[in-house]
């Protein structure tokens, strides 16, 4: 089973400077965009037949038997699909090219919380010159508010990470830990479990960007609020400190482990139940297959541990779109090529080699959720992945420099985890230079 989830690398910043004159507002762009389709169906369809080529950077694996099948479909376009690297190996690798004006992909894979930094200068193309706007309903509606700037697409999402539970019931069972329901059941858990095996956490987390916003966003936080160039960052509101709150007793009981995640000493804790349990993701399954091949049998999947008792809340863990290039030479046929990937066929092949769905329609599928995992002892996985998927909260908005902010997490929020102040000192220290990059870049920041 493929990986469907590499690492999350936090990377060092790239060079998003902006001229506030040459950016326009949410509402400037919504303007914009209401004007008719420049591209119709029938354009692209010529295209098609016409044929051409194009060039591809992305990393996912799923992507090389869609474009095996693209171009079987369509035998006059010619796909170089390039994996130039994840995470800011690959954005600085798109930045560069945009930068220079030459060896510009036709089409990008871009993770949600960098597209951002890319539509708002308006390096990618607006979709909506292409009919997008048709498609709403066709996503999730986490994974497609992800792709919008006001009324503007600047991309179409390829795949989603709704959180959910992974644990180890062998290890809960021999403990007898119940599975818990909330984030305070959670912690009582973590430390019944270490207080019986000093070697045993329930988790493991040594500072994460992605994961510790992640939960801000399930405990109905919003500490990023973007308005074009008019950017706020207050981490005080109270999601945070729902967040704050509770993980600081875990992590002043010294009961998270401290291995840091995709090391080889966490999949070591995995397979051998020290690390007992993950919120992460919808697309762990494939990592767990086959990172942590002895955990085959004991793992199983729940919702995610709620801030309150009965509710329904989760928040998106990863995912990504791709997205057109505005320096592109062949839009059309890129279109072309990121609806067939993420709406048609390829969106239906990508989901049967391992892929976890952004789309509405392969999410309520019966032979989707009736999938029965013998990794999880058969347990139905996809259907407490997608009703996770139908209970994000909306509203979540990253910061347009949300890369360089993750490069600095371990510097500021970081220390907490080392016994250096608090999570909230740190988030306020995250909070303070997030804003002095962000003016010192162009954008007017509070």
């Amino acid at each position: 089973m493929m990986i469907t989830r590499r690492r999350a690398i936090l990377g060092a910043a790239l060079s998003i400077t902006l001229l506030a004159a040459g950016c326009s507002s949410a509402d400037d762009t919504g303007e914009e965009t209401a004007a008719a389709t420049t591209v119709s169906d029938a354009d692209v369809q010529a295209a098609l037949e016409a044929g051409g080529n194009i060039t591809v950077w992305a990393w996912e694996p799923t992507l090389t038997q869609v474009v095996a099948d693209f171009q079987k479909k369509y035998p006059k376009v010619k796909i170089n699909l390039q994996n130039t690297g994840t995470g800011n190996d690959a954005y600085t690798a798109l930045q560069n090219a945009i930068q220079a004006g030459a060896g510009v992909p036709d089409v990008a894979q871009i993770e949600f919380y960098a597209l951002p930094q890319f539509s708002l200068s308006k390096a990618v193309t607006d979709l909506n010159a292409f009919g997008a706007r048709s498609l709403d309903g066709t996503f999730t509606p986490g994974t497609w508010g992800a792709v919008h700037s006001g009324e503007a697409i600047y991309g179409l999402p390829m795949d989603s990470g709704p959180m959910a539970l992974f644990y180890n019931a062998e290890v809960f069972e021999k403990h007898q830990l119940g599975v818990p329901a909330t984030w305070e059941e959670y912690a009582a858990a973590a430390e019944k479990l270490h207080k019986a095996d000093p070697k045993a956490y329930i988790t493991s987390d040594s500072g994460e960007a992605g994961f510790t916003t992640s939960l801000i966003w399930q405990a109905g936080g919003k500490p990023y609020t973007v308005d074009g160039t008019n950017v706020g960052v207050n981490f005080t509101d109270p999601g945070t400190q729902k967040f704050t709150t509770q993980w600081q007793k875990l992590i002043d009981g010294k009961l998270l482990s401290s291995v840091p995640s995709w090391s080889d000493g966490w999949y070591q804790g995995l397979a051998d139940g020290t690390i007992a349990s993950l919120v992460i993701g919808a697309w762990m399954p494939a990592n767990l297959e086959s990172g942590v091949k002895a955990g085959n049998g004991k793992w199983k999947v729940a919702p995610m541990p709620q801030w309150e008792s009965g509710g329904k809340a989760t928040a998106e863990n990863g995912g990504s779109s791709i997205a057109i290039p505005e320096k592109a030479t062949n839009k059309t046929l890129a279109y072309a090529f990121l609806k067939y990937a993420t709406v048609d066929e390829g969106a239906q092949s990508r989901v049967d080699n391992g892929a976890f769905p952004a789309t509405t329609k392969q999410l309520n599928a019966p032979e989707f959720l009736n999938k029965e995992f013998p990794y999880f002892g058969g347990q139905k996985v996809n259907e407490v992945l997608a009703a996770s998927a139908g209970q994000v909260v909306p509203g979540w908005s990253y910061l347009p420099f949300q890369v360089y902010a993750n490069n600095i997490f371990n510097d500021t929020v970081g220390k907490a985890y080392l016994g250096q102040g608090t999570l909230q000192d740190g988030l306020k220290s995250w909070q303070d230079a997030s804003v002095k990059y962000g003016q010192e870049q162009g954008f007017t920041v509070k």
